[in-house]
């Protein structure tokens, strides 16, 4: 049974930071692109920040751009996603999510229907 676990949500400042990790199980992710999500009450759930699998090419959203930066680490099939500069409109419930895809093409990657594995979530909230 495939499993991704988020942790390291949290209620912050604006202007803080946090760090997600994402811990698959059962399922070995090193070709997989990964991404994180987010979705906040009454809106669509988007993406945050791809990366493929080699690492080699990463994706954001463009308001996270310069704050945000997503890792990975093969060998521990972790996930990170470090989070700088924290802003209220960053408040969501941040998912993790695996694909089954070597390629690097944004828009497929973009696309959270692309994805087969999904973590349960984890909750940002930013207080201004």
């Amino acid at each position: 049974q495939v499993q991704l676990v988020e942790s390291g949500g949290g209620l912050v400042q604006a202007g803080d930071s946090l760090r997600l990790s994402c811990a698959v199980s059962g399922r070995t992710v090193s070709r997989d692109a990964m991404g994180w999500f987010r979705q906040a009450p009454g809106k669509e759930r988007e993406f945050v920040a791809i990366i493929s699998w080699s690492g080699g090419t990463t994706y954001y959203l463009d308001s996270v751009k310069g704050r945000f930066t997503i890792s990975r680490d093969n060998a521990k099939s972790t996930v990170y996603l470090q989070m700088n500069s924290l802003k209220p409109e960053d408040t969501a419930v941040y998912y993790c999510a695996a694909a089954a895809y070597s390629g690097t093409i944004d828009y497929y990657l973009k696309n959270p229907n692309n994805y087969s594995y999904w973590g349960q979530g984890t909750q940002v909230t930013v207080s201004s």
